[in-house]
């Protein structure tokens, strides 16, 4: 990652500049990781503990639920207390629940630890918490940019911890595999501190306009252009945690080798990496809110066609690809567009409102596929639905309303209007 002077914060170096920033990415790398390698855990669990599909679906939907309705207080206790010690409390809670989730013997050990726990961490270690460390380091302009840098670098993750998974439940069990995943949640700790040195850095204030938490979040809620956002961010997780829990299962159903979907997840994650960064270029330079349809739609399209046709290890890495270049680049774009709408005092909060329409989407990809997978022995229905409602929201989001509030109009011209000469 790099960071050229004229990207990063004028209080900073280059070096602190690259420091904070790779704190936040690492701990983003290992959070979105791990997490997105739960699906490989699904058949082992399941024969073992003796539960059904649903059973464990259920337990990845409580984590999107529970991250969602925890986000936007994460998101608050951010702005107002800054981002390090809600980070390194993230990490903390993370291998705390690791650890019930190895020990689980019941759905609801299981429920609790790889539900409850594990969800909490996420809402304060991962996109809420990165994008106001990046917000604060890089200059307004390149804003975009950071947000996809870090997003990029945190798809890291994936391209590694789904092959260490997947080897380790073949050769040592699934509770040995969690213990590796323990192993990286301490590493958490140490990259959250590290970030969150970014709580020094000053941002622009417009307190002198009257902005305040609650003034903010009215603004919002009369914003017509957010609303549209935050709903067809819905759709957004419930394409991704669909895939994520399920695609293993459905791989096993045709009869492809079980590493073909963890190579699928590391493909998903190096493409990731492109795609995160590639969408934050291009948001500092187009349309952000049709750049996010335009990922919408894709996606639906790709999801439609693969699952539609003769499914095998080239076809499932061509789609990991193609998914992977769109998994992740709707962050830099609708945090871009959270900041450009109402700047970043209260980024934090608004994206996390944001993401808990995401996690309702979440929850109900990862259980509402385990429950059609259970009534209806294949995931037919579930990725149809998934498709459609894809396309339906990337047409919404085009449509949106991406003017920024008038209090941010006029302190962008307070700023652009040169002073009155005496």
């Amino acid at each position: 990652m790099t960071a050229p002077a004229a990207f990063h914060h004028p209080s900073l170096s280059r070096m602190q500049s690259v420091s904070i920033l790779a704190g936040a990415a690492i701990m983003l790398s290992l959070a979105m990781g791990m997490r997105q390698s739960l699906g490989l855990f699904m058949q082992p669990v399941t024969h073992d503990l003796g539960i059904t599909a649903a059973d464990y679906a259920f337990a990845l939907a409580v984590q999107n639920i529970v991250w969602g309705f925890s986000q936007p207080v994460a998101g608050a206790l951010v702005d107002r207390y800054g981002t390090r010690w809600i980070a390194v409390a993230g990490g903390a809670i993370y291998a705390a629940g690791l650890v019930v989730t190895a020990f689980a013997t019941s759905t609801l050990m299981l429920t609790l630890g790889a539900g409850v726990m594990i969800g909490l961490a996420l809402s304060c270690s991962t996109s809420g918490v990165a994008a106001k460390v990046a917000a604060r380091v890089v200059r307004p302009e390149r804003r975009s940019l950071a947000f996809g840098l870090v997003s990029a670098a945190g798809s890291i993750g994936t391209f590694f911890a789904a092959p260490l998974a997947q080897e380790i439940i073949q050769t040592q069990g699934w509770q040995m595999a969690i213990f590796a995943f323990v192993a990286l949640a301490a590493v958490m700790l140490p990259a959250a501190f590290m970030g969150g040195r970014a709580d020094s850095v000053p941002i622009e204030s417009l307190r002198d306009t009257g902005e305040t938490m609650r003034s903010t979040l009215i603004e919002a809620s009369r914003h017509g252009g957010y609303i549209v956002m935050a709903s067809a961010f819905f759709v957004c997780g419930l394409q991704l945690v669909f895939l994520t829990t399920h695609l293993p299962t459905f791989l096993a159903d045709c009869g492809v080798s079980p590493m073909v979907g963890a190579q699928a997840l590391a493909v998903i994650g190096a493409f990731n990496i492109l795609g995160s960064w590639l969408f934050g270029w291009l948001g500092d330079r187009y349309p952000k809110h049709y750049l996010l349809g335009l990922v919408y739609m894709i996606r639906s399209v790709a999801i439609a066609a693969y699952f539609a046709l003769p499914v095998g290890q080239a076809s499932t890495l061509i789609f990991a690809a193609i998914m992977g270049t769109l998994w992740l680049g709707v962050i830099p774009l609708v945090n871009g567009l959270v900041a450009q709408i109402f700047g970043i005092r209260y980024l934090a909060t608004l994206t996390g409102i944001a993401f808990f329409s995401h996690q309702l989407g979440s929850f109900l990809g990862a259980w509402g596929g385990g429950v059609i997978y259970d009534l209806l022995g294949s995931y037919t229905l579930a990725w149809q639905l998934a498709a459609g409602v894809g396309f339906a929201a990337g047409i919404m989001q085009v449509f949106m309303n991406d003017r920024p509030t008038a209090r941010v109009l006029a302190a962008q011209a307070a700023v652009t209007t040169p002073a009155p000469a005496h």
